[in-house]
């Protein structure tokens, strides 16, 4: 049986909360979970000791046994010092959409127009 940490939604419309659970991948995200091992309220300030809550002797035991953190729940336990730190590279991430690159390259053509119009006069 394939098993994840992962994050279970709560809260109502606009106002999330997650609980952070030990569960079957075949499972559905708020379906049945095997454990529960923590909560998540993002509402809550960065620096906040309520906004991330974790067992973390029970974290322990669940990574002993295979389970796989999902990405959040693992960025969760970098920085508790459970787990190593993984390098995240994403180059692409900062590079604008494909329409935002067409409306610059416009914009740049509409300038040396302008420029060159200019230059004439």
């Amino acid at each position: 049986m394939a098993m994840k940490i992962r994050l279970a939604r709560g809260g109502s419309k606009k106002r999330p909360f997650y609980r952070v659970v030990a569960a079957d991948t075949r499972m559905p995200r708020d379906g049945r979970f095997i454990e529960k091992l923590g909560t998540y309220n993002p509402l809550l300030p960065k620096d906040s000791e309520e906004r991330i809550k974790l067992d973390m002797e029970r974290v322990q035991y669940w990574l002993d046994q295979g389970a796989q953190p999902s990405d959040r729940v693992s960025r969760f336990l970098e920085a508790a010092g459970v787990i190593a730190k993984k390098e995240r590279s994403n180059p692409k991430k900062a590079e604008p959409g494909k329409k935002a690159q067409e409306r610059a390259e416009e914009k740049a053509a509409k300038a040396a127009e302008a420029a060159e119009a200019a230059a004439e006069e």
